[in-house]
């Protein structure tokens, strides 16, 4: 019987902030504007984004106990109809993936929260104790083009897939899922609000506006 999956970015659309952003700020305004920087001229294109998530990690050297602050502090800053829209839309038969760029042990906490079982996002190794020792590169999210590799291993023909996000990564899923749309509740981006199918600025409109 063919599935409906429900694809969801997490940061800044799930909950209101950016994990790796705040991680940086662990380490200083220094470090976090430096991390700033890196993304920006990913964007500008004068650095590929593969080698900005390894650089951006590197600078910050995320712990084990860290990332368990982060995952706190997703539930703590999450978006105010989330659960509201995941109760509607499994009762009617959608089940909720996460796939995002961020860190999976950041996310995990925040997931079992959610009651979302999969979460498809970047693995972080760490040492024995607790310390940074890198990340899966293998992880498809944290390249361009990752998440549509994703959401086609999740989707066996016939499913329904839906995605749901903020940024430009979500958005280049369009032409891969049944419905995309886009959410500005937190950062409306020109982009992907004038190209979305769909957009909203609430997780609790996205339930009358699925197939």
């Amino acid at each position: 019987m063919p599935k409906k999956i429900l694809f969801f970015d997490c940061d800044s659309t799930l909950s209101s902030i950016e994990g790796i952003d705040e991680l940086a700020r662990l380490r200083g305004e220094e470090t976090f504007r430096e991390c700033e920087n890196m993304t920006n001229r990913a964007m500008d294109g004068h650095i590929a984004i593969e080698d900005v998530y390894g650089a951006r990690l590197d600078l910050i050297k995320p712990t084990a106990e860290e990332c368990e602050k982060i995952g706190q502090l997703y539930i703590d800053t999450i978006e105010s109809s989330a659960l509201a829209c995941l109760e509607e839309a499994r009762s009617a038969g959608w089940e909720p993936i996460i796939v995002s760029g961020g860190l999976t042990q950041a996310i995990a906490p925040f997931a079992k929260f959610l009651g979302i079982e999969k979460v498809r996002a970047v693995d972080l190794i760490f040492d024995e104790q607790g310390g940074y020792a890198g990340f899966d590169g293998n992880c498809p999210t944290s390249r361009m083009g990752g998440k549509m590799k994703v959401i086609d291993a999740d989707r066996s023909e016939g499913d329904l897939a839906v995605m749901v996000g903020d940024g430009s990564s979500d958005l280049e899923t369009q032409p891969y899922v049944d419905l995309f749309i886009g959410y500005g509740g937190f950062l409306a981006r020109e982009k992907v609000k004038s190209e979305a199918k769909q957009f909203v600025y609430k997780l609790s409109e996205i339930p009358a506006l699925l197939p």
